[in-house]
């Protein structure tokens, strides 16, 4: 089935980008697809993203920013850097040659190709078992809103190619939700190329197609299922209506619930947010008045609650990626034990997956997206086959060319 083609347009509502967005996700779907069937590319669809390309950019500005509206009255100013430079990395790369657009990438990124060319040399004909790795940040370049944060057709090109002729089990593990504005409705590679696995592992989708999940006891979901509804009824009161706008928005994952209380750009008085926090945390709390089903965890930016887990030792836990490698070795027989297996993360809530994995078979690799010298140092410490990279653009291109 072809996508719908994008033509210029007015974007000046939330409602207007998001639909753009979604457009442009499966223009991008069908590009990649296309490259991997050894199909001419559509000069319709390079036209299509050179228009929403030019969408984008025409929304207005104030002081740098774009305006968006979320009704007649309420707007938002925001940076659409992530949306719109992606798109300028597809069009040249669609219409140059692959070492071209490597070049093209140098612009961006100090220390490019030295990073580049090391990481290929550590990695050299490496084949993996499983391949495990986060979404943004880590290979995926980071963007203010998750909804929006649809996958390049570059980044997809290199992945996939690196997923099926590099490792057996490529997996994508990332805390946002499966599906209805989650890690599927944001990913463009071909249909049954990735595991993808959300909510922290809890759900997944295999390389049939098929989704499974994580057991959760009856009396949990129930609880999940009052809480999800009281905070869905909360953002649609128009003085809590903003939370779920911006940044992360609201997730309801399988087993946890995400929401915004900031974004990167602090666009809500520290009042209002601090206020909201407390909101969160009273409704939390009478649903769950014992304390003994949710935990809550505030990162700044977003509002995490999540459904505990039990543990034979320290009882009830929160569910993390250590517990989700675990999970997904039992349920989908990757035979961890047999590497070598290849870990990707940016932040120290990836640091179980290469814990986790490294309790099964020292024959684990690593490379970490970051400039926090403190967290390189404790990758570095836990797996010794381990390197560090700035830019997830540069780890993508690492992938890219070590599976060309």
């Amino acid at each position: 089935m072809s996508p719908t083609l994008i033509k210029k347009q007015e974007i000046r509502t939330l409602k207007q980008f998001y639909n753009l967005m979604a457009m442009i996700r499966d223009v991008r779907y069908k590009t990649v697809e296309n490259l991997f069937k050894d199909q001419p590319i559509e000069p319709e669809f390079i036209a299509s993203l050179k228009n929403a390309l030019f969408s984008l950019e025409d929304i207005p500005s104030e002081d740098g920013l774009k305006i968006l509206y979320i009704d007649d009255s309420k707007k938002i100013s925001t940076r659409l850097l992530y949306e719109i430079l992606e798109l300028k990395k597809d069009i040249f790369f669609l219409e140059n040659t692959e070492k071209q657009f490597i070049e093209y990438l140098e612009n961006f990124h100090e220390g490019f190709m030295e990073q580049v060319n090391n990481g290929i040399k550590k990695l050299q004909g490496l084949k993996f078992n499983c391949f495990i790795t986060d979404r943004d940040g880590t290979i995926n370049n980071y963007c203010g809103r998750y909804i929006s944060s649809v996958q390049a057709v570059y980044n997809s090109v290199f992945l996939t190619r690196f997923a099926r002729k590099k490792t057996s089990n490529p997996i994508i593990i990332t805390s946002a939700p499966l599906q209805c504005q989650g890690l599927v409705d944001v990913s463009v590679n071909p249909d049954k190329t990735f595991i993808y696995a959300a909510s922290k592992g809890r759900e997944y989708i295999d390389l049939n197609g098929e989704r499974k999940t994580y057991p959760i006891e009856e009396n949990k979901q129930r609880l999940l299922g009052k809480l999800n509804k009281r905070l869905s009824d909360l953002v649609k009161k128009p003085a809590f209506e903003k939370f779920s706008m911006i940044g992360s928005g609201l997730q309801f994952k399988f087993g946890q619930i995400t929401i915004a209380r900031q974004d990167i750009r602090k666009s809500i008085p520290e009042q209002e947010t601090e206020e909201f926090l407390e909101k969160i945390r009273h409704i939390v709390s009478q649903t769950d008045p014992g304390g003994k089903n949710f935990k809550i965890e505030d990162t700044g930016l977003d509002i995490e609650i999540i459904l505990t887990i039990e543990d034979s030792i320290s009882g009830a836990k929160d569910f993390n990626k250590a517990d989700a490698v675990n999970f997904l070795d039992d349920a989908l027989k990757l035979n961890m034990t047999k590497g070598p297996h290849l870990i990707c993360g940016d932040t120290s809530s990836d640091v179980p997956l290469i814990e986790a994995a490294m309790k099964k078979t020292p024959d684990i690799w690593a490379v970490f997206v970051t400039e926090d010298s403190e967290l390189s140092a404790k990758v570095k410490d836990i797996c010794p086959n381990s390197f560090i990279v700035t830019q997830p653009d540069i780890l993508v291109t690492i992938l890219g060319l070590l599976s060309k």
